[in-house]
């Protein structure tokens, strides 16, 4: 800890200047989430214009609040002082994550980065309409725009992280130390695991009857169950402290930060199961951002480690509590009730199998727990191409396509249901879906560790009990925040180094006894 006397005291000065210039930046991008909230659930169509000149302004601003040159000059004297070394964890790791950001942001031009904030905004509002449309070529000039200026910032960025490849250093971002290299072999190991399950599971005779989940449910029944669903997870949209939301967008996503976190599905009536779940995988999302500890707010220690464990954590809600027969168990009764008379007829038994079908797909977010990291390893091959150059957004489409049908044997009708099917790309997110299937691959490697501490959680789960899952994942996952990289974070929790055996495993008990191989 720093001693408050003597030469210490200009370390103290220039580390608390150094935190509140973080707390400045940290309170205007929480800002920008809000706007950016707005622009996909609240704004009327004529805005995006308006909207687009906003979120540019914002991204100036706050690249000139992280650009400052006091900055540059606190940090040095941090860095530089003599007593530097006795300082705690917490500190060196706040002060190391102030100076990655600087170093990264400075080597950024803003008109860079402004024009970058303005087209991604262009480019979602298109991305909407083509993808209404079903029209590839309303979006791709859009696209090409997007892609340009991210390899551009991929180019400068690789330099300043020291990174192999343009497309590490986006990587990088969303995965702090990851390359595409070994992130590679990682899926190399899932995808055989993956393809092993997903072959037993069709091989089966015992098919679930999937039809019952076809029973329309109005959508209005389906907001009482996306509450019902926030309550039990401890999301709390009702009451009159309630720091979260649930809304409805095109494509579901979570926002916002520690005491205002909101989310948003997408309800179809023929398909309730679309807006249970991802209003589970949201909430997931939501509680990690809401039980971070509070008094790291405004720190940059202060948020989720990686985007990889933030859907650690949304997919372990989503997938390893939602879609558990203990879960159903307890809450199969509260859906007959909010629901009437339409699944009364229907058997838990049978209710757990249908919503734990294993089915190639064509769309990510319905994907099933087994196939869905094929989903990632496609979109992941297809971004290492495009980065490298083997690709253009032309080729896009085909290769899609193709790769659809060699890795999931689907054939894909129009690009809506091809690769527009995501907003990602539209909004310059390249490098953030491989976090997606390293996140299934550390909830299952989490789950082993707790499962280790909590024999009986399942236990728990079918008597309504989901805080002691809550309570043991904060202390374990949530607590720590960004004080360490993903990988040592993870190191910590399970004592192992990343890798796909847990997760595998996971599925291999799971559906061998769902599909009876």
């Amino acid at each position: 800890m720093f001693i408050r006397m003597g030469t210490a005291s200009s370390l103290i000065s220039d580390y608390d200047e150094l935190l509140e210039k973080a707390k400045q930046a940290l309170i205007l991008q929480s800002t920008e989430s809000i706007v950016s909230w707005d622009m996909e659930t609240k704004m009327p169509p004529k805005g995006i214009s308006l909207r687009s000149q906003q979120l540019a302004l914002l991204s100036q601003v706050e690249h000139r609040m992280i650009t400052d040159p006091e900055i540059g000059g606190s940090l040095e004297r941090v860095e530089k002082h003599p007593d530097y070394e006795t300082t705690s964890e917490l500190q060196k790791r706040n002060v190391y994550l102030i100076r990655k950001n600087y170093d990264e942001q400075t080597s950024l031009p803003e008109k860079l980065v402004v024009e970058t904030a303005r087209q991604q905004a262009i480019a979602i509002d298109t991305w909407k309409k083509a993808k209404q449309a079903k029209d590839f070529s309303m979006f791709r000039p859009e696209l090409e725009k997007v892609f340009d200026l991210r390899r551009e910032a991929a180019e400068i960025l690789m330099k300043v992280k020291k990174t192999a490849t343009p497309y590490d250093a986006l990587v990088d971002i969303f995965e702090p130390k990851m390359s595409s290299e070994s992130i590679a072999k990682i899926f190399d190991g899932l995808r055989t695991g993956l393809v092993s399950v997903m072959d037993k599971c069709l091989a089966s005779r015992k098919q679930p009857k999937s039809s019952l989940l076809k029973q329309r449910v109005p959508i209005n029944i389906q907001r009482e169950i996306s509450t019902s669903l926030a309550r039990f997870v401890g999301y709390d949209v009702e009451s009159k402290n309630a720091g979260g939301r649930i809304d409805e967008t095109e494509h579901p996503f979570t926002t916002g930060y520690f005491d205002d976190v909101r989310i948003t599905t997408h309800y179809h009536e023929d398909n309730v199961a679309a807006s249970l779940f991802s209003v589970l995988h949201e909430a997931g999302h939501a509680i990690y951002e809401q039980n971070l500890r509070h008094e790291w707010m405004y720190l940059p220690v202060g948020s989720g480690c990686s985007h990889g464990f933030h859907e650690s954590q949304s997919r372990f809600v989503e997938n390893m509590v939602g879609r558990s027969p203990e879960f159903w168990a307890y809450y199969f009764p509260k859906l007959r009730k909010i629901t009437g008379r339409l699944f009364s007829k229907v058997r838990v038994s049978d209710f757990v199998h249908a919503i734990n079908q294993v089915k190639p797909s064509k769309i990510r977010i319905r994907a099933d727990e087994v196939t869905y990291g094929l989903h990632i390893i496609i979109r992941f091959e297809m971004e290492q191409d495009l980065f490298s150059g083997k690709l253009t957004v032309r080729d896009l489409p085909e290769v899609w396509n193709q790769k659809y049908k060699d890795y999931l044997g689907v054939r894909i009708k129009d690009d809506s249901e091809g690769l527009m099917q995501d907003t990602h790309w539209a909004s310059g997110l390249f490098g953030y879906f491989p976090s997606y299937a390293l996140g299934n691959i550390y909830s299952g490697q989490i789950l082993a560790a707790m499962e280790k501490d909590i024999a009986n959680w399942r236990k728990c789960l079918a008597k309504g009990d989901f805080a002691t899952v809550k309570q043991w994942l904060a202390k374990n996952v949530y607590s720590d925040g960004n004080l360490y990289d993903p990988a040592d974070l993870l190191k910590r929790i399970t004592g192992e180094r990343i890798n796909a055996k847990d997760y595998i495993g996971y599925l291999e008990a799971k559906y061998s006894k769902l599909y009876g191989y």
